[in-house]
């Protein structure tokens, strides 16, 4: 099922039979080095069912990117619900084939998740967590009007959380009138 379409990429749902090309950019090292491990064919397999279950129980999870032109799973982005210090948030995440790194993609996905979070589903927050070290995941975050929020210690590991805020009509009303 389509859940959302850019000028370049379709999100959907996660079919059974993404499995092969999913492990394919899940098993490969430098695309999961801020990962404990590279996944295993059962990880993947794993990734997918969680993420079909958070559909029917949330409404939303990772989607998985497909370019437009060639219906190619280039990757996954979307939305999960994570506990961050006794808080339930919900994550922007994204991963893309390292062979489509630099192109834009997971900018162009990133944005539009939340502009489906904050438009559909009326949610008023949103992060991102990033490891520190994860610059190009940090420069995604950012362009799509994220910022270094606080550093937390989540997942064996210290991460940094982006975050962007819905701006209220009122706050585009000022803005309109300051300018």
């Amino acid at each position: 099922m389509v859940v959302l379409e850019t000028q370049r990429l379709i999100l959907r749902q996660y079919r059974d039979e993404d499995i092969t090309s999913l492990h394919h950019i899940f098993s490969d090292p430098e695309t999961m080095k801020f990962y404990p491990a590279p996944f295993s064919i059962q990880q993947t397999q794993d990734w997918i069912k969680r993420n079909q279950d958070r559909y029917r129980n949330d409404g939303y999870g990772l989607w998985a990117v497909c370019l437009k032109e060639t219906n190619e799973l280039i990757g996954d982005c979307g939305l999960v619900k994570q506990k961050i210090n006794d808080n339930i948030e919900v994550e922007i995440g994204y991963h893309i084939n390292k062979q489509y790194w630099s192109q834009g993609f997971a900018t162009e996905a990133a944005k539009a998740c939340k502009e489906y979070a904050f438009d559909k589903l009326g949610l008023n927050k949103l992060i991102s967590i990033i490891a520190p070290k994860n610059v190009p995941s940090i420069r995604v975050a950012e362009k799509i009007g994220f910022t270094k929020e606080k550093e937390v210690f989540i997942f064996g590991k210290n991460h940094y959380i982006y975050s962007g805020v819905k701006e209220s009509n009122e706050e585009l009303l000022n803005e309109w009138c300051d300018s």
